[in-house]
């Protein structure tokens, strides 16, 4: 909320109801600077067109365009400042499947329209200071990784959309073994520096709608949607081969990365929380047998770049590709012969 001597915060409300508006307005406007907006249509093209509105404060059943389709056009925005703008639902329906639906949609609270202004403020004040956080998550971890708290927010959306659309979604854990040593002999700062270079590693073998964050000291979890426990286990080893392969040293003297992983997934695991998904993976992990450091790879062994394409093709290989399909079977039938006249 605004201190003495600083703007304040613009907020958004949105409702049909003139009475609903200005009762809200009345509320906010000690601590925001408030504007109205009638339609779910007007009050997106004010979030387009206004880049000082930090938080939108909407309706659920309104004309033109409803709240939760409103919520679902700001989360498919292209534009960063307007998929992460904070949404609060306000609504005289309680329901606990309405309270979810919003919370799917992608609102961070859902507020009754009889909360009183203590509540009313108490609650935004509380979304703005969660999401303030979760908006700088490179800062929040020294490997430039996401923060804990952000990977949890967002892979609670995506089990939930998986689990109502009957998708896939897989958890991977990774632990670096060999990081306690390290930290023993070089120090914390040393031992981070090479967990830096390790989440650089990983993160160029996973998609751009995978998540990557460090849950703890030495381990990484993956959170990743359409992807089964099998293609996540492929992956995972995939990390061990080449954390065991990768040439990472500390005072010009050659590191012996060993690590481990643990994978769990919606359709092989029965659980109902992101949280337990996670459990259920690091208890994988636990009795994993670490993976020792690779000898140098023989001659003939798949290149990065080649490994890395392959992976992709092997993980894609289960969507629809369409008509792609056709065309990335003739053009690897051409590899194919190149690689066999030359080899013969």
């Amino acid at each position: 909320m605004a201190t003495s001597g600083q703007p304040k915060k613009r907020v958004l409300v949105v409702d049909d109801s003139k009475f609903v508006r200005k009762t809200f307005a009345t509320i906010l406007r000690g601590s925001f600077d408030v504007r109205e907006e009638a339609d779910g249509e007007a009050a997106w093209s004010a979030i387009e067109s206004d880049p000082s509105i930090v938080l939108v404060f909407t309706d659920l059943d309104m004309p033109k365009l409803n709240g939760l389709a409103l919520l679902a056009r700001i989360r498919a925005s292209t534009d960063v400042r307007v998929r992460e703008l904070p949404a609060v639902v306000i609504s005289g329906a309680e329901e606990p499947a309405m309270k979810q639906r919003a919370r799917e949609a992608g609102a961070h609270d859902f507020i009754s329209k009889s909360a009183d202004a203590t509540e009313v403020l108490t609650r935004l004040d509380n979304v703005l200071r969660m999401v303030g956080r979760r908006q700088a998550p490179a800062e929040a971890d020294v490997t430039g990784t996401l923060s804990s708290d952000y990977l949890l927010m967002e892979s609670r959306k995506r089990l939930s959309y998986a689990a109502r659309h009957g998708g896939e979604l897989a958890v991977l854990a990774l632990r670096i073994d060999s990081q306690r040593e390290l930290t023993r002999t070089a120090g914390s700062a040393a031992a981070d520096q090479v967990l830096a270079r390790i989440a650089k590693l990983i993160a160029t073998q996973i998609r751009a709608e995978d998540s990557l964050a460090r849950t703890a000291d030495a381990t990484f979890t993956v959170v990743s949607p359409g992807t089964s426990a099998e293609q996540m286990q492929k992956l995972g080893e995939r990390l061990l081969v080449q954390l065991g392969q990768a040439k990472l040293s500390y005072s010009g003297r050659p590191l012996k990365i060993v690590s481990r992983c643990g994978v769990a997934s919606l359709g092989q695991d029965k659980v109902r929380t992101i949280e337990d998904l996670m459990r259920v993976a690091l208890e994988r992990l636990e009795t994993a047998r670490p993976a020792a450091p690779a000898a140098p790879a023989a001659a003939g062994a798949i290149p990065a770049e080649v490994e890395r394409a392959l992976q992709i093709l092997e993980r894609a290989a289960g969507s629809r590709l369409g008509g792609a399909a056709t065309e990335i079977l003739k053009r690897l039938h051409r590899i194919a012969k190149l690689v066999h006249d030359k080899s013969g």
